[in-house]
């Protein structure tokens, strides 16, 4: 039986499925393009306040890292870092104190990190960043059609449909 009949759905045309595949490309690389920006939109804000001791991406690991105590892995799943580069840049940042980190009691392997106070700071600037983004987009109503609620939902479920992809493969 079809994958579709099995959920109750009617197999798309051809033309359907040529629309629907054009506009996914077109997607990915829009998701592509606007993480390369706000990369550059993080860079640009540190160079305006005088801050070239952090990498963009350097920044967003502090940002995302939060207020929590984790493992370089659970930070890793939590964020777009391959795994060699969030090593690189958790030994930098604990190098330049705004990490602090902590080998495991219970597997010795394994290294607990957390924010300094230095890197909570930066934490900040980066919330304060975003922050005043959305205020910007809110006002512009760029957020208002489709309502950034639904494109969230949408994301998380092509999100979702990746992770069963390679949760799939292994």
């Amino acid at each position: 039986m079809p994958q579709f009949e099995r959920h109750g759905y009617d197999a798309p045309s051809t033309e359907e499925a040529a629309v629907t595949a054009e506009a996914y490309l077109e997607s990915l690389q829009l998701l592509e393009r606007m993480h390369r920006l706000m990369l550059d939109l993080v860079k640009d804000e540190f160079e305006r306040l005088g801050r070239n001791d952090l990498t963009p991406v350097q920044a967003l690991i502090l940002y995302n890292l939060g207020e929590s105590e984790v493992t370089a892995g659970e930070l890793r799943s939590r964020g777009m870092y391959q795994g060699s580069n969030v090593s690189y840049n958790l030994k930098k940042l604990v190098t330049m104190g705004y990490v602090h980190h902590e080998r495991c009691d219970m597997d010795r392997r394994s290294v607990r990190v957390r924010l300094t106070d230095e890197g909570l700071a930066v934490r900040v600037l980066v919330h304060n960043l975003f922050l005043r983004h959305a205020a910007g987009l809110a006002m512009s109503g760029v957020l208002d059609d489709p309502p950034l609620d639904q494109v969230n939902l949408q994301s998380r479920r092509i999100e979702r449909f990746w992770t069963e992809q390679i949760r799939y493969i292994y």
